[in-house]
């Protein structure tokens, strides 16, 4: 088997990973959810408006200020909402298990048995876990 045939097998076993199943049922739950849907139809239409209004010839800053308001507020509430919490969730248990293949891969690259290869010290991508870059 070669490399290639090698990877089209790692992507059969991610897809069949508890972690993508998760992933790939919220995100679906997401695309059917007509409230959902609806509310980040509002956010991408209050952004378009805030566009306008930031490069409007004679700006409003008063009309700014609300369409702000309702921008932050219609984010606050698409992302406490619980398919989107799920969604996230969801999303960084499949990214982490990405990230980790992606490190057992470079690492291999440079020469490291990928078998024994420390993925502890791997990038999230998300600061917020980090304790500062290499």
């Amino acid at each position: 088997m070669n490399v290639i045939e090698q990877a089209r097998e790692l992507g059969k076993a991610l897809q069949a990973d508890p972690r993508f199943i998760r992933y790939a049922k919220a995100r679906l739950a997401n695309d059917g959810n007509e409230q959902l849907q609806n509310a980040i139809a509002e956010f991408n239409a209050t952004r378009a408006e805030l566009d306008r209004a930031v490069n409007a010839e004679e700006k409003n800053d008063e009309e700014v200020r609300t369409l702000n308001e309702k921008l932050r507020k219609c984010y606050s509430e698409i992302m406490a909402s619980d398919a989107m919490v799920e969604y996230n969730t969801a999303k960084a248990e499949l990214d982490a298990m990405v990230n980790e293949i992606n490190v057992i891969i470079s690492k291999s690259m440079e020469g490291e048995d990928p078998a024994t290869c420390d993925t502890a010290e791997a990038c999230t991508g998300s600061c917020d876990t980090c304790g500062g870059c290499h």
